[in-house]
């Protein structure tokens, strides 16, 4: 059966680039991702789950924790456009190896009973993103649970250092990074949709306007982090950074109806396409767009501008031409392929399933 449907994708969409892929279409590429996931990376002795095929020389023989925050939202997604409910419920179950019952309990980098690692506040952030996307979709309140668990630990790492902001990595106060504001930003938004607490809301804003204030590029993207003691910004732009900013823009309109949120939201869109997308492709790593297309997807809802969504079109199948494996039909353009690119185009191919009609 397998074979069968390798063969069918090869003939099937090795010429069809230039139409729009169907809804059909990338629920079959899901199939495949989803197939290839459990073969090439599960390991079903222990129900862990390895980070590259083939294994690179040196290292652990089971995945770090971030592979696995992006298989989660990607099963979410799929769940979503499918209406099947088991494979999220899998993924948290092979994430619950990573918890550290710690005094503030979380996930740390790697499985616990192998090697107690760090704990990076953005990876949980990702995780909590997942069960609250969950838990509006499902209102099962283990979801919520999870949310307020990771809440807790991502808010002690805030202080007043340098005005405010998130550390990135728990017991390490040399960065702030966009890349643990941007997702607190969104935590705090799902935990106020969910919760109706104000709480939330005023955590989101002050996340929010700190990293804007001290985070924003001149040109509309998000810088990586400000480092410290020395204050000095690490001006590297990544489509994630901007890309949660965005979404957070998008949703602090929708609770506030402020126009400033929408404006900024807007200039984000405008300048992210402008600087990352460049002959049907953005830049090398595909979960970081996957986070991009999520602020894209916000802002859909709002200006039901297309243009956005028409270069992440663009881009899957730029991807399924010229970055798969023909033989295995696995994604990446390295021999060595790894967990989170496939689960970030999983969840790239089902959110652009579920805004397309035919």
């Amino acid at each position: 059966m397998r074979s069968t449907i390798l063969f069918l994708l090869a003939i099937g969409f090795s010429t069809g680039s230039l139409a729009q892929t169907t809804r059909q279409q990338y629920i079959e590429r899901i199939g495949v991702i989803r197939q290839n996931i459990e073969i090439f990376f599960g390991d079903a002795s222990t129900g862990y789950y390895r980070e590259t095929n083939p294994l690179k020389q040196g290292e652990k023989p089971f995945s770090h924790l971030w592979p696995l925050c992006g298989y989660i939202q990607a099963a979410n997604e799929w769940e979503a456009l499918s209406g099947q409910t088991a494979l999220f419920d899998s993924v948290l179950a092979a994430i619950q190896p990573y918890y550290d019952s710690a005094s503030i309990p979380a996930y740390g980098a790697y499985i616990v009973r192998e090697k107690r690692d760090d704990r990076f506040y953005d990876d949980n952030q990702w995780i909590a993103i997942a069960c609250l996307d969950a838990y509006e979709r499902t209102h099962r309140k283990q979801y919520l649970e999870q949310g307020l668990m990771i809440y807790r630990f991502m808010m002690s790492g805030y202080d007043t250092v340098a005005g405010g902001g998130l550390y990135w990595k728990e017991k390490d106060p040399s960065t702030k990074n966009t890349c643990s504001n941007g997702p607190g930003v969104l935590v705090a938004l799902q935990l106020y949709r969910a919760t109706g607490k104000k709480i939330y809301l005023d955590t989101a804003l002050m996340l929010y306007n700190w990293t804007k204030a001290n985070l924003l590029s001149p040109g509309n993207l998000y810088y990586d982090n400000i480092q410290l003691p020395s204050r000095k910004t690490d001006k590297r732009t990544y489509t994630y950074n901007t890309g949660t900013m965005l979404q957070g823009s998008v949703m602090l309109y929708q609770f506030t109806r402020q126009k400033k949120y929408l404006q900024h939201a807007r200039e984000l869109a405008k300048a992210s396409l402008q600087e990352f997308f460049r002959n049907n492709s953005f830049p090398d790593h595909y979960w970081f767009n996957a986070v991009l297309l999520r602020g894209y997807l916000e802002l859909y809802k709002i200006d039901r501008n297309k243009t956005y969504l028409d270069a992440f079109r663009k881009y899957g199948e730029h991807i399924w031409e010229k970055e798969r494996d023909r033989a295995n039909q696995l994604i990446g353009k390295s021999n060595v392929k790894e967990l989170l690119d496939q689960a970030a185009v999983m969840e790239i191919y089902a959110r652009l399933a579920m805004v397309t009609s035919r």
